[in-house]
């Protein structure tokens, strides 16, 4: 049994607990939530960096939650930043959401490639 699944489901999140530090790349086609600290690159459908999470890395994926912290350039269609938010590098999108005062201290690079 699948903490996150059921029999309709055919796929689970990622999720990186809060207190947990992992080092290493994630790639995946489902969503990958961070709670804790990740130290490597992210490739995901879905990224979400909660309150208290922390990527060390390049962030690649469609769909960005960044409500922590993001230390590296993050490329991708749909940026949401949050006002806990915190993120150094380049965040290159097609849409930016900010909701609220936040910590940015990112260049913002506007894409000009299509969405895909």
């Amino acid at each position: 049994m699948l903490a996150f699944t059921n029999s309709t489901e055919k796929q689970s999140p990622t999720v990186i607990g809060a207190g947990c530090k992992v080092s290493g790349d994630i790639k995946t086609d489902h969503t990958v939530q961070i709670h804790g600290e990740v130290v490597g690159n992210i490739t995901a459908d879905t990224v979400v960096i909660g309150r208290g999470g922390r990527v060390i890395g390049e962030v690649k994926t469609p769909v960005l939650f960044l409500h922590g912290c993001l230390e590296g350039p993050a490329t991708v269609n749909t940026a949401n930043v949050f006002s806990a938010a915190q993120m150094t590098g380049t965040l290159s999108y097609h849409t930016l959401n900010i909701t609220g005062n936040t910590g940015l201290e990112c260049k913002l690079q506007k894409r000009k490639d299509k969405e895909k």
